[in-house]
């Protein structure tokens, strides 16, 4: 769709506030002005209509003025932008008298856009008339401009605008969400006159999923009712689509100002479809998280009304609105959810995600895993993915969940625009068509793998092995033996302090007293000090209570260790039932598949190794989904040959330049 001609007409405009403003904050006045131009285009039509029927009675009710407007909102104001421009000299407090002339709820998105500022800002600079002269000459009329061409015009404005957005806010292109919303429709009745069907965005942004979505159900049944609904916390992103969704005639209650982490909004609705892009890396607790978020969240999770399957690292909230979209979702409903790598793979065993893979898994709800190519997003080029969730699955994909690599699939745009240099291509059955069909077909291939749940489940054991420790009386354990005792720093810090309390005083006396002990110890030890090993430690324990005279068992134990080493020819210790014990400080772990076997996997993969090695069962089960593994391509290194023939090559081009550069 060719919409040059708009937006360059826009951009030109935002020209003639250089000087006044920054680059980086011309979208203050261009975004407002375009919003407040398409309300007034809109209303042209009916503007006579509802000001006769005001001027009548200052108190007509509002539902007689939305009828008369044809739209769920209207002006009462005299003024338009064009009649603005007779009156320079009272140009700004006009312009405020018109915006204030708009029904509340046109009010609330210039109040949240903070017009009224850059109107005092654009009126102190002298731009505000010259702003006002070029906008009234814009023609954004619903039936010139009808409302997916507004959408592409507000895409590549914002898109312009985002460059420089924050690196977890990613506007989503519309060749991304198109092909979320054609994988969202397929295997999902929408057909049948007054059809009833409803989608939320839980990160609503500008409202471009939304409009998307609208638009290829409307494509597929221009018969049904679709009722739109989103939560956005940006002041500004939620007023642009506000104004969208008022302008496309949907239900403005529908859209929320709102923390989507913090508060549960539509808490009594079930949707059909849910699509979003929340932000990457949004912390949800901890210093860097909104007031009121951490405890909100963990109020739901302990209630198990929303974050129902355990709580992510507090730096990143995405698997939180996954499971959000989850709780909200019809039974027989999709979602699809743009993630980061993550949520895969992130955390241990026994972490938050990890668990909250487990549940997504043993309850089935992931359908399908697509990664996408990089570079799709104009302010990041990392690797993300679509989640596909559902919780009633067709017969065939119950129990599986399909990887689908389509980092592949793309073309390269003539030139990038910020990070985005590449896109999904919708026309000549590229990309999007060949991605879908991969989707739909569920079937193995280079680019799809299916697997069964279990295939990401993993449990974790400890791996020990004996304890076997030999004892040698030297120098350097004679030395160790004093800071196993006492704390040499702490006598002097406590020594020289003027005045002890009770508790320091009977500290002190306690680290002296040992520090004695370990003095008269050291003293009778440093007689035997050979190369004598003692591969026994009950033989051991013998010579130091007779060279000792101690005879308190966890004091001999406490000095025997300070002589121990590791010693694998040393004799296996064993507890008083003569079960072996094993050595703590050899502990390891092992993951494996919960359906493999730890013996098979012992004696394959450990014991080759560590003959005497046990596994033991502490329960630890979590999930992990290492998408990347399983497309994981080997590539042979370059012969000796081609890198000698690349370096004579790079050789000779450095001498080419080098002569370019000193050659008269």
């Amino acid at each position: 769709m060719d919409i040059s001609k708009e937006v360059n007409f826009i951009w030109n405009i935002a020209d003639k506030l250089r000087g006044a403003y920054t680059s980086d904050k011309y979208k203050d006045v261009i975004i407002p002005m375009v919003i407040l131009r398409r309300f007034e285009c809109a209303l042209a039509d009916t503007k006579k209509a509802v000001l006769e029927e005001y001027n009548k009675d200052k108190d007509t009710p509002t539902t007689v003025l939305e009828r008369l407007s044809g739209y769920q909102f209207y002006n009462t104001s005299k003024f338009v932008l064009k009649e603005l421009r007779n009156d320079q000299n009272n140009i700004k407090a006009n312009l405020i008298n018109y915006i204030d002339g708009f029904s509340d709820n046109i009010k609330e998105i210039f109040e949240n856009l903070e017009f009224q500022k850059q109107i005092a800002k654009m009126s102190k600079e002298n731009c505000l008339f010259s702003i006002i002269k070029a906008f009234s000459e814009l023609d954004l009329d619903p039936k010139i401009v009808p409302n997916h061409t507004m959408g592409y015009i507000f895409e590549d404005l914002i898109r312009r605008f985002s460059e420089n957005a924050e690196a977890g806010d990613h506007y989503t292109g519309r060749d991304i969400i198109a092909l979320m919303v054609d994988i969202l429709l397929f295997g999902v009745d929408i057909q049948g006159d007054n059809k009833v069907i409803s989608v939320l965005d839980q990160a609503c942004g500008t409202g471009g999923m939304l409009s998307i979505a609208n638009e290829k159900l409307k494509a597929q049944n221009d018969k049904a009712q679709i009722y739109l609904y989103g939560q956005e916390i940006n002041g500004e992103s939620y007023a642009i689509c506000k104004a969208d969704i008022l302008i496309k005639g949907q239900n403005e209650k529908n859209i929320l100002k709102t923390d989507t982490l913090k508060n549960n909004e539509f808490p009594n609705e079930k949707f059909d479809f849910i699509i979003e892009n929340p932000p990457f890396g949004t912390s949800w607790g901890g210093e860097k998280a909104k007031d009121g978020v951490e405890d909100a969240v963990k109020l739901a999770h302990e209630s198990k009304s929303r974050f129902f399957a355990g709580l992510p690292a507090k730096s990143d909230a995405q698997l939180l609105f996954l499971q959000s979209a989850l709780e909200k979702v019809k039974d027989n409903g999709k979602i699809a959810i743009i993630q980061n790598g993550s949520p895969l793979f992130s955390g241990d065993i026994t972490s938050g995600e990890s668990q909250i893979r487990r549940y997504l898994l043993e309850n089935d709800y992931i359908d399908s895993i697509i990664a996408l190519p990089t570079d799709l997003f104009y302010n990041t080029g990392i690797a993300t993915y679509i989640w596909i969730l559902r919780k009633s699955k067709p017969k065939e994909r119950k129990g599986k969940l399909a990887l689908i690599d389509a980092s592949s699939f793309y073309v390269k745009l003539r030139k990038s625009m910020g990070n985005k240099r590449n896109e999904l291509n919708e026309l000549n059955e590229q990309n999007i068509a060949q991605i879908t069909q991969i989707y739909k077909d569920f079937k193995e291939n280079e680019h799809c793998k299916i697997y069964t749940n279990s295939e990401f489940i993993y449990k974790e054991y400890t791996i020990m092995t004996p304890l076997q420790k030999s004892y040698t009386i030297t120098d350097e354990s004679l030395e160790s033996l004093k800071s196993a005792f006492y704390n040499e720093t702490k006598i002097t810090e406590l020594e020289n302090k003027d005045e002890l309390t009770q508790k320091e005083q009977k500290e002190l006396t306690k680290q002296k007293e040992a520090k004695e002990l370990a003095s008269v110890i050291i003293s009778k030890l440093n007689d035997y000090k050979d190369d004598k090993k003692y591969l026994n430690k009950d033989e051991f324990i013998s010579f130091l209570k007779q060279i000792l005279n101690i005879k308190d068992t966890k004091t001999l134990d406490k000095i025997a260790k300070v002589f121990s080493r590791d010693d694998h020819e040393a004799q296996i210790q064993r507890d008083k039932k003569e079960q072996i014990i094993y050595d703590k400080d050899s502990r390891d772990s092992e993951i494996i598949n919960i359906n493999a076997s730890i013996d098979e996997y012992m004696r394959a993969e450990v014991l080759p190794h560590l003959p005497l090695a046990k596994a033991f069962d502490e329960g630890k089960i979590g999930a992990e989904i290492p998408f990347t593994r399983y497309f994981y391509k080997y590539q042979s290194p370059k012969s000796t040959d081609e890198i000698k023939l690349e370096f004579q090559n790079l050789e000779k081009e450095a001498r080419e330049l080098e002569s370019g550069l000193f050659d008269e």
